[in-house]
């Protein structure tokens, strides 16, 4: 699956001319910076080219210190994920103690 150029903004330290959405890896990461940070166009265009199940399964099984909490207290509820596994761990902490 070829990756639009307006999500660049998104990706910036890849080159996506050379991603494949489909890679299981490139399509978590997709999926959580544009989930994290995107606009309404980068939404929208996860939403249309993966499925509610993928898009659950990133969000339900976060990265470590990738999500702004808000994010995805947000993203928890839209998509009515209860739990998340290690959720602490998964928002950014600018000011670790």
């Amino acid at each position: 699956m070829t990756i639009p150029s307006f999500l660049q903004t998104y990706l910036p330290s890849y080159d996506i001319k050379n991603l494949d959405g489909k890679d299981v890896s490139v399509a978590n990461e997709i999926i959580t910076k544009v989930l994290n940070l995107g606009d309404e166009k980068a939404v929208s265009w996860v939403f249309d080219n993966y499925t509610i199940d993928k898009i659950r399964e990133v969000v339900g099984n976060p990265k470590k210190g990738v999500w702004n909490e808000e994010s995805l207290n947000y993203w928890m509820s839209i998509l009515k994920i209860d739990q998340v596994r290690e959720k602490n761990k998964a928002i950014l902490n600018i000011n670790p103690v």
